[in-house]
């Protein structure tokens, strides 16, 4: 008889590229308007919580 190998966990998905891209993409929107820096502060806010929920997704899968 022959020895599996345990099963490989599931890549774990990375929530890195919204927390860098959104103080970013809010910075852009914010200068449009006038307010680059709450637009940053808003778009890290956004980044942060939407990394958040990935993080959540993936320890709930």
């Amino acid at each position: 008889m022959t020895d599996r190998p345990p099963p490989r966990p599931a890549s774990p998905l990375a929530g890195g590229p919204l927390v860098a891209l959104g103080p970013l993409l809010g910075a852009a929107v914010g200068f449009a308007f006038g307010e680059a820096t709450p637009g940053a502060l808003a778009g890290l806010a956004l980044g942060v919580g939407g990394a958040v929920l990935i993080w959540w997704r993936g320890r709930q899968a």
